[in-house]
């Protein structure tokens, strides 16, 4: 893995690991102040801006204080000089008292380099099962 997939791929990391920490700091690091994002699960249309996300993390939407994990499975990085595009399966694993619970779904976030920093642009989300408009009984 060559220093610039290194790099992205921290940023990833540290952009995931905010969310779900209630890093707000830390998100606000990784992400452009312009990000737009689809998030099937939430609504069918594009959010705009940081101001959502901010407020879910503040809200405890991950269920900070839950012991957690995530997985990135079958990642693959483009690159296309200061431009990068990311896809994976994200899994995501809750440990709560006496239950384990697991959430997936398929991913792409665009970085672009601004001021020699990675910081993600666009975010795609969408299911990660077969049928194409509804969730498996």
């Amino acid at each position: 893995m060559s220093d610039i997939e290194k790099e992205i791929w921290d940023t990833i990391e540290r952009h995931l690991r905010s969310i779900f920490s209630r890093d707000i700091e830390g998100y606000r690091q990784t992400t452009s102040e312009d990000l737009s994002l689809y998030e099937w699960f939430i609504t069918p249309h594009r959010q705009d801006g940081l101001d959502f996300h901010f407020f879910m993390i503040e809200h405890n939407w991950a269920g900070a204080g839950v012991d957690f994990r995530y997985d990135l499975w079958e990642r693959r990085l483009q690159l296309y000089g200061d431009t990068a595009v990311v896809s994976y399966t994200f899994m995501l694993t809750l440990a709560a008292e006496n239950s384990i619970t697991h959430r997936q779904h398929n991913e792409s976030r665009v970085l672009i380099r601004q001021n020699g920093a990675w910081k993600i642009v666009h975010v795609h989300k969408s299911p990660a099962w077969l049928a194409p408009y509804q969730p498996p009984t």
